[in-house]
């Protein structure tokens, strides 16, 4: 990999755009924040992964990018970034060893996840054994009724097969619900369960890009956004929650047709994560190139 120079013309296009990108992206959200209100589906990327649009706004070009013209603006005092007479770049050198620890599971869980053929089927079930025999009050979104009523959520727990291979959806379950998950997901066994037909997986590709900026350059951060945006979605349309008030139309998994339905866009999701996980991938090794080249990077 080589280092490519942007001209201040060039980079702060790319900047603005970005932040063009991020602000019409989350617009929505910022709003219902300044007036205290709240939304099931599309809060839960800020609230669950707590990384706020401020953050998600400010752009990194990525390893390689010089961007010129840049000296003595608050971006040569970012940390990982570095000056370079009028230029400033990313430090990957300091970044790498810095991050190393981070840089390493998360290359072992992304190439063992894009490894692994995709389970479909599980039909988003984490979500109902996240309610199982719960009193109305304690159920997480209260405020929306369950589709089927307590009763009839239990059922659909008691009458399926659950095969929950992700830990941050598992450790969710209510105690009752757990022993009817196949598997037993715990945080050390990650790497070895984790699979590309699993929502919450996909969902997190955008959490391990953005904790890995600024190393991990915006657009992929955003594209990761955008695609764990798309997945909450049918995250919630196939839960037990009726969110019909709000515009979404039920994936009603305890039919048939809504369990083919769910199949269809697990898979298509599958294959969307697994191509932003080698893309996340290709920029780390791409980093690790650039170090190995001896590039001037400190």
């Amino acid at each position: 990999m080589t280092e490519r120079v942007l001209t201040l013309e060039e980079w702060r296009g790319l900047e603005t755009a970005h932040e063009r990108r991020v602000d019409e992206a989350t617009a929505a959200h910022r709003e219902r924040t300044s007036g205290g209100r709240t939304h099931p589906v599309e809060d839960f990327l800020f609230r669950y992964y707590n990384h706020s649009p401020a953050r998600l706004r400010r752009w990194h070009p990525g390893p390689g990018a010089v961007l010129a013209d840049a000296a003595g603006l608050p971006r040569a005092s970012w940390t990982h970034y570095r000056q370079d007479g009028d230029a400033v770049r990313l430090d990957v050198g300091a970044f790498l060893t810095a991050r190393a620890s981070a840089l390493s599971f998360v290359r072992d869980l992304l190439r063992a996840t894009v490894s692994r053929p995709a389970h479909l089927g599980c039909f988003g079930l984490h979500e109902w054994a996240m309610v199982y025999r719960l009193p109305a009050d304690d159920v997480r979104h209260s405020g929306w009724p369950l589709r089927l009523g307590g009763e009839g959520t239990d059922a659909v727990v008691e009458g399926h097969g659950i095969r929950c291979s992700h830990f941050d959806a598992y450790r969710f379950f209510t105690e009752p619900a757990a022993p009817h998950n196949a598997l037993r997901p715990t945080r050390d066994s990650q790497v070895a369960l984790e699979q590309p037909g699993c929502l919450h997986a996909g969902m997190d590709v955008y959490k391990w890009a953005f904790k890995l900026a600024p190393l991990v350059p915006s657009d992929l951060v955003v594209d990761a956004f955008d695609l764990a945006r798309e997945i909450r979605v049918l995250d919630m349309r196939a839960s037990p929650y009726d969110l019909r008030e709000l515009g979404y139309t039920p994936v009603t998994i305890e039919t048939p047709e809504g369990k083919a339905a769910y199949i269809e866009a697990q898979r298509a999701f599958s294959q969307r994560s697994n191509a932003l996980r080698q893309r996340l991938l290709d920029v780390i090794d791409a980093a690790e190139a650039l170090r190995a080249a001896h590039l001037p990077i400190k």
